[in-house]
């Protein structure tokens, strides 16, 4: 008779929890399909006008010579047995001092920590790795393959493959994201963590809808829902949305002396123009929202949080939601006058905060 009446009353709450699900993934893919009207009406008149010039688009077959410069580092592979995935690195240092491992985010690859390579290999053993689905990692196929789990467990095999059981982690974007992540269930192999301009998943959902503003700037990771047609809109015109992204004056990056290269640019063309390198990393967008869970995911590592203050994408009123879940030591800093791309943009300040909060002991 108990675990009757248990069941009785437990179906209001499925039942709630079900319509839920319903709403928000009926919100989900309304706001997938308005994105998908806002992009069509925006690129209507350029691709009627110059139909020649927005299809057309090349990949690059060589790799400029600043992805082989050997003073940011050697390049290796690491073979994962589990998974059987291949993952790329570039590493400065000397391996056997502590392990700092940094995760970029999207449209980079492992050269968008290029500064960081050169300042911290006379004391750790500095890797930057194309993270699953960019560059020369291996990149599965099928969306399904780039869920949250997943993600994670690829850095603890890759920790464990450099012959380390812990590391300082930082991340970037969609690296900080998922670095977050890590720091959350695998706490016991973060020494210290170090996020720049990334919001903790449960962070960014609560503030998402909450905040019409966010809403509006997060509009491209709705559109990004939908299979295929993100990466044909972000190769036309020779993929010029990626050059804009990182390039133009509201969303790239802001100072004079660190503006990216005609070569800078050409080495994250160079990776994202080859046949179906996009899908990989779009993936990880298409993930995103089954990554929100109803569980509080606090962060028990110290933590280093910095923010660009121009930020496009993500908002300041983010920081105060981040802060509830960082339970330990959390250093916030917000870097003036930088933009989203923060390790990029202002590499001098980025990497005084980083060797203050590495200095200091737990």
């Amino acid at each position: 008779m108990a675990p009757l009446l248990s069941n009785m009353l437990l179906v209001p709450t499925r039942v709630i929890l079900r319509l839920y699900s319903f709403l928000f993934w009926a919100v989900i893919y309304s706001l997938s399909s308005l994105s998908v009207g806002f992009t069509a009406l925006r690129l209507a008149w350029p691709v009627c006008t110059k139909p020649k010039k927005m299809f057309s688009w090349q990949a690059r077959k060589t790799a400029p010579d600043c992805l082989s410069d050997t003073s940011l580092g050697m390049h290796h592979y690491i073979q994962i047995k589990d998974s059987g995935l291949r993952f790329h690195y570039v590493a400065a240092g000397e391996k056997g001092k502590p392990l700092l491992l940094l995760l970029h985010g999207f449209p980079e690859i492992w050269y968008s920590w290029r500064y960081q390579l050169r300042e911290f290999k006379s004391e750790y053993f500095v890797v930057a790795v194309d993270l699953r689905g960019y560059g020369n990692s291996d990149a599965p196929t099928g969306r399904e393959n780039y869920k949250m789990e997943l993600l994670r467990h690829d850095i603890q095999d890759i920790i464990e493959a450099l012959g380390y059981h812990k590391c300082i982690l930082g991340g970037h974007d969609w690296g900080g994201i998922l670095a977050w992540s890590f720091a959350v269930y695998h706490p016991e192999m973060v020494d210290k963590l170090i996020v720049m301009n990334a919001p903790h998943i449960t962070a960014f959902k609560e503030y998402l809808f909450r905040h019409p503003s966010q809403l509006l700037k997060s509009i491209y990771i709705f559109f990004f829902q939908v299979p295929k047609l993100p990466e044909l809109v972000i190769s036309l015109n020779d993929f010029s949305m990626l050059k804009k992204v990182m390039t133009d004056s509201q969303r790239g990056i802001r100072s004079k002396t660190h503006q990216l290269t005609a070569e800078d640019i050409e080495a994250y063309l160079y990776v994202f123009s080859q046949p179906g390198a996009l899908t990989g990393p779009l993936n990880y967008y298409r993930n995103v929202f089954s990554s929100f869970s109803a569980k509080r995911q606090d962060v028990t590592v110290p933590t280093l949080l910095i923010w660009g203050e121009k930020d496009a994408f993500l908002e300041l009123g983010m920081l105060p939601y981040i802060e509830q879940y960082v339970q330990k030591q959390l250093q916030k800093y917000v870097v003036p006058e930088a933009s989203h791309w923060v390790q990029q943009d202002q590499p001098e300040v980025v990497n005084k905060l980083m060797w203050s909060f590495l200095k200091q002991t737990n």
